[in-house]
């Protein structure tokens, strides 16, 4: 916005003695941007630096102390969470018994926010509602016009996500407490109470709301729109449906979530005592999206080199696999790399159209030991395929754990690394699934960690030299009183993180 694309020393400094002052109150830059599967343009707005750097600075104010009241199922934009998350919380809630889902979206969440009601929701000390309040009006120049924003967050700022968050709390609270927790099912004599709430499901601006009962799903949407009125929003009538998970009813069954398909399959009781199984896989959608993206590229390097056209795939490939690799997904990814050589076949022809096709092969396609025939150059680089992208299992986070919650032990394990541990220590935590490497115990967050040298004689302080154990351990491994049937007759039940 203001043709700064970095800060020097100097200027930083400037921020810095002057964070207790008022924002510039500039307005942002309008960028739009494609929505992906549509022709829509989705806008955002991006502040100048400065804004940036003290947006930035209210942000670690305001995040910690939401999230200590944000509700457990909500996962979009929140440190520690992420969409992976929100597919194993569906997954969890469906596995056992087949349920109606209420599939709902938020028609321009970002830009229709009542900011009046935002700031009053916020609950803070006035030095930080002024500045908020001053940037939610700031306005927005697009191609030099300028448009005041008299609703919305701005999209495209770095507090722009914490503020729809705290926009959005207490649709879970507000839609629960319209049903009782149990139910009584059967008769007089014979009675079970069953858990009756619905389950909601929270990702930014989409939600799902989940039970067994369709009688319970419907006045659900209802209740929705009376308390998005409060804010200024309403649902999204084409992106608003009731499905069932199981049995098809009027055509329709499953749903998709954030690029996943969820789905049950009825099955014999010999398969599976529940008699179907739920399979979350790439959804079409993304499935089509995805290759049409493959194609694109291949479509505009008609011309180029074999290396540089890898060089462009390649990126494109390993994230879109990684993305989905925690679910079903070994059919999609074969299927994709079977379409992608038909594409790259083609693509080969249509460069030497007077030979033929074996010695075409033998150009661009070299026979790898163990892994078959791969798409590059003899000492370039070479295509990676979907399928090399083994299925690894998502582990969902705690429902009420926070990074700020000081369980370093967890957290560590979890993402790798914690403020105020070591890159070392976060590393073999996260190696050793946040157990001890002498009594393979979990480390509890007051455990007394260190790290303890395999080979002490050969000086290697590489990771794969060092182990965290606890102190005691570590202890008896150096006292020499290592006793081998300790692990044997310790007996755990903990899970690692």
């Amino acid at each position: 916005m203001d043709g700064i694309r970095a800060l020097t020393p100097v200027q930083r400094q400037q921020v810095v003695e002057q964070c207790d002052t008022r924002p510039t109150g500039k307005p942002a830059r309008r960028v739009w941007i494609p929505q992906p599967g549509t022709t829509e343009l989705r806008p955002l707005s991006i502040p100048t630096r400065y804004d940036r750097a003290h947006q930035a600075l209210i942000k670690q104010v305001v995040e910690p102390a939401w999230e200590a009241k944000v509700a457990p199922n909500s996962y979009g934009f929140r440190p520690g969470r992420s969409v992976h998350d929100a597919i194993g919380a569906i997954f969890s809630a469906i596995k056992t018994q087949p349920k109606y889902c209420l599939d709902a979206d938020i028609a321009k969440c970002f830009d229709r926010i009542d900011q009046t009601a935002l700031v009053r929701k916020l609950q803070t000390f006035p030095q930080l509602s002024r500045p908020i309040r001053r940037w939610l009006t700031a306005g927005v120049l697009d191609n030099g016009l300028f448009t005041a924003t008299e609703t919305g967050t701005g999209q495209g700022s770095i507090l722009s996500p914490v503020l729809a968050n705290v926009a959005l709390h207490g649709l879970d609270a507000y839609i629960r407490s319209r049903f009782p927790r149990q139910k009584a099912f059967g008769p007089p004599g014979d009675r079970c109470a069953k858990s009756w709430k619905p389950q909601i499901i929270v990702d930014a601006d989409d939600f799902l709301i989940l039970h067994r009962d369709k009688a319970v799903i419907e006045p659900c949407q209802q209740l929705v729109t009376e308390w998005l009125q409060g804010l200024g929003l309403e649902l999204y009538p084409q992106k608003t449906r009731i499905v069932p998970t199981l049995t098809p009813e009027g055509g329709k069954v499953g749903f998709d979530f954030l690029g996943f398909e969820v789905r049950q399959y009825p099955v014999s009781q010999y398969h599976a005592k529940q008699g179907f199984k739920t399979l979350i896989k790439p959804s079409r959608a993304a499935i089509k999206r995805h290759y049409a993206q493959l194609c694109a590229i291949i479509r505009k390097h008609q011309a180029a080199p074999q290396d540089h056209l890898i060089r462009q795939l390649n990126p494109v490939i390993v994230g879109w696999s990684t993305y989905y690799r925690a679910v079903i997904s070994k059919a999609s990814f074969q299927r994709l790399d079977h379409l992608l050589y038909l594409r790259l076949a083609r693509w080969a022809r249509r460069r030497h159209s007077h030979k033929g096709r074996r010695w075409i092969a033998q150009k661009y396609w070299h026979r790898e030991e163990g892994r078959g025939w791969r798409f590059g150059t003899k000492t370039g680089p070479l295509l990676t395929h979907h399928s090399t992208t083994p299925i690894l299992r998502h582990r969902k986070v705690k429902g009420t754990a926070s990074p700020f919650n000081g369980d370093w032990r967890y957290w560590a394990t979890r993402r790798g690394s914690y403020p105020g541990i070591s890159h070392r220590v976060a590393t073999l935590l996260q190696l050793q699934h946040g157990r001890c490497g002498y009594c393979d115990l979990v480390f509890l967050p007051e455990a007394s960690l260190e790290v303890h040298h395999r080979n002490q004689q050969r000086g290697d302080n590489s990771i794969r030299n060092l182990l965290a154990v606890h102190r005691h351990c570590h202890d008896q491994i150096h006292g020499g009183r290592r006793d081998q049937s300790y692990r044997e007759r310790t007996y755990d039940k903990s899970r690692p993180a």
